[in-house]
């Protein structure tokens, strides 16, 4: 557990401020654990300088498969799995493909090893073609995943929060080829056990 404190006067630590450009549900959820005593003499604060408020930094965790498929976020509170939407799909398609929903059925699985019960699915594309394109495909793509997800998991207590946001909150650098195809994507989030 990482605990940040600030001085009065000298800038805050930003390592955990969300990104405007990062899509709704991301935000750092964990408060901070402990009081922080700001007359401990083992602080060796300057002469008048006082702590900002503590809080705790969300740790994340990013694993990557090799040939960059799939992607894996753990934080503190959450579980995301990004799938490349050629793994998933063919060119300009949102019919998912056998190998797709076998990577989809190990996602249900974790799922459940979590006992989530409110799964995000969020579509992406690049910035090629047009912006209600993309809008519509990245929405269609989301929801065939979710129907994979929702037929695997099987559970009517499970909450689904479906979305397409095109070319918005691209992870990566849409001017080149290797950075489209990351940015070609659907995320999965659901919640950390206990969470």
């Amino acid at each position: 557990m990482l605990l940040a404190a600030g001085l009065h006067g000298a800038p805050p630590a930003r390592a955990d401020d969300t990104d405007p450009g990062d899509p709704p549900g991301t935000e750092p959820s964990a408060a901070a654990p402990v009081k922080v005593d700001p007359t401990d003499p083992d602080l060796k604060l300057p002469e008048g300088a006082t702590l900002a408020q503590a809080k705790v930094l969300d740790i994340k965790s990013v694993v990557e498969d090799q040939s960059g498929d799939e992607r894996r976020e753990d934080t503190n509170a959450d579980v995301t799995f990004a799938l490349q939407a050629e793994v998933l799909f063919g060119k300009d398609s949102a019919k998912l493909g056998a190998e797709a929903k076998a990577r989809i059925a190990s996602i249900a699985t974790e799922i459940k090893k979590q006992n989530a019960t409110r799964v995000r699915v969020f579509g992406f594309t690049d910035d090629l073609g047009s912006s209600g394109h993309g809008d519509v495909l990245s929405k269609q793509r989301a929801n065939a995943v979710q129907a994979v997800l929702d037929q695997d998991l099987n559970d009517p207590d499970i909450t689904f929060d479906v979305r397409g946001y095109g070319e918005r909150y691209p992870i990566a650098d849409n001017s080149s080829e290797e950075g489209r195809r990351k940015n070609r994507r659907v995320e999965v989030t659901f919640p950390r056990t206990g969470q």
